[in-house]
């Protein structure tokens, strides 16, 4: 692998102090797409649009993450709607941050779901068909980040809709090619993650929780923000990348 994209979740937080303090303004200078809270699970106005601003300045690519409609729980938890409930949902978030990101002459590169909408969509065939037809109609050059081999990546493909794959940093994965996700994301050590993402870069494999290695092809790195330690992480693994000759840019 020559050249990856490099993506985190930005602006999820509240209030004009988002941006000004935390890790989002730092980690913004190692990755080349942000996935930015459009208001469901995080995120405000004045949020994603200074979010953008940084992004611009930056020359980071931006995406919209929209989630479930759940702001206790950061979007992590599950919540049974019908397929078009859904489907509104994030079409209306895409909206929001698409005309955020307009105003400022910036066009939006990507979609990505958040959290248990992410898992929801990869799984539920309805759902995840219904999310995709409509990309068709409103943004069909838009890219999907999305899981290798899960249902909505199938049916993106099988319909025309641009996807990037994508590979996760600090999660585990099982056997089965799924992401063993936990409520309590442990700590990580940021030279282990960051020969974790070399591997996956250089030989196409991660270990997974059984102790074996499994194939893994992909577009993307993602590494979340608010994983303990995030701003160490982001700057090891960037810096074994550069180092390994392995441009970081985004997909387009």
């Amino acid at each position: 692998m020559q050249a990856v994209d490099f993506n985190s979740d930005m602006g999820e937080g509240f209030g004009p102090w988002t941006i000004g303090d935390g890790v989002d303004n730092e980690l913004m200078g190692y990755i080349s797409s942000a996935n930015i809270a459009t208001g469901f699970h995080a995120g405000d106005p004045g949020t994603m649009r200074r979010t953008v601003e940084r992004a611009k300045a930056l020359g980071v690519a931006v995406g919209a993450h929209p989630g479930f409609r759940d702001l206790v729980g950061f979007g992590r938890r599950h919540i049974n709607a019908p397929a078009q409930e859904l489907v509104d949902d994030m079409l209306y978030q895409l909206g929001a941050l698409r005309e955020m990101a307009r105003a400022q002459g910036v066009r939006l590169q990507h979609i990505k779901p958040h959290g248990a909408l992410y898992m929801h969509l990869a799984r539920d065939e309805e759902a995840a068909r219904l999310l995709v037809e409509n990309l068709r109609v409103v943004e069909p050059e838009l890219l999907l980040f999305c899981m290798p081999g899960s249902v909505i990546c199938r049916i993106a493909q099988e319909l025309g809709q641009p996807v990037v794959r994508e590979f996760y940093a600090d999660r585990e994965y099982d056997l089965s090619g799924s992401i063993v996700f936990t409520r309590n994301v442990r700590g990580y050590q940021p030279q282990a993650v960051a020969e974790r993402v070399l591997r996956a870069c250089q030989q196409g494999v991660v270990r997974t929780v059984e102790g074996q290695d499994l194939a893994i092809a992909f577009d993307s790195i993602c590494l979340h923000s608010d994983t303990p330690g995030a701003l160490d992480l982001v700057e090891a693994t960037r810096k074994a990348l550069d180092m390994a000759g392995i441009v970081v840019r985004a997909p387009r």
